[in-house]
């Protein structure tokens, strides 16, 4: 097994844990083809729960250097199938690149909302409940909550049944989360979080509803609530 670390709780850690494992995978410790270590094994590995391996787990997918096979696990690409998309992230501080991301993940995911109203299955809405239990239940809006934000943003997705969507809302909202994190820590938590369950829930509802324009809407609401909790300016409506 590759030689991982704990990670610091203070780092974003789903990320994290995926540089970690990808470096492995880059220098051949991890080789093209082989298994990864299950999502329990990891977890202990790095000290976290398993939510957050399976975020890592979703990264690299993203990032093409993993696939998984349902029921089997999570394996290392072959290096002539490895295909990858690359943003140099900035750092958090970088107002305007972040702006950029965040109109990007703004167009991308409200069109994923109104095609997952079209095409979603009893389990999609089943997993985004799961999730906002797990959103309610995080104590201000630490670790778990977190991810599970993040996981909600990937459920919504995986509900339109659409490879490329899944794929490139992971990656952007996985490149802003970062910085969205960075904000957050110099916020009153207490007094967004309450907020922002309930936008997801509305979301969620309107993803229900089978009605694409109310999804939509929905999830523009809350892109835009986000982005104005952050003090971005986004130009769009």
């Amino acid at each position: 097994m590759a030689d991982f670390t704990q990670i610091r709780r203070s780092e974003h850690l789903p990320t994290r844990i995926a540089a970690e494992i990808g470096r492995e995978i880059a220098d051949g410790s991890i080789a093209p083809g082989q298994k990864l270590p299950t999502e329990h094994i990891l977890a202990q590995t790095f000290g976290v729960s398993r939510s957050v391996v399976r975020e890592a787990i979703a990264h690299l997918r993203n990032e093409g250097l993993v696939e998984t096979r349902q029921g089997v696990g999570a394996f290392a690409t072959e290096l002539a199938q490895r295909q990858s998309l690359h943003i140099e992230a900035g750092p958090p501080e970088d107002k305007e690149a972040f702006r950029d991301l965040f109109q990007v993940r703004f167009a991308l995911e409200t069109e994923a909302a109104g095609l997952a109203a079209l095409h979603h299955s009893r389990e999609d809405l089943a997993r985004l409940d799961e999730i906002l239990a797990q959103m309610t239940g995080a104590e201000k809006w630490g670790e778990h909550g977190v991810v599970a934000d993040l996981a909600f943003h990937r459920a919504v997705a995986a509900a339109t049944h659409n490879e490329y969507f899944q794929q490139f809302v992971g990656f952007i909202t996985e490149r802003t989360h970062v910085a969205i994190n960075a904000a957050r820590a110099a916020a009153i938590l207490e007094e967004i979080v309450e907020v922002t369950i309930a936008e997801h829930v509305a979301i969620r509802d309107a993803i229900a509803t089978g009605e694409p324009a109310a999804a939509k809407t929905a999830m523009k609401r809350h892109l835009n609530g986000a982005a104005r909790r952050l003090n971005l300016e986004l130009e769009m409506s």
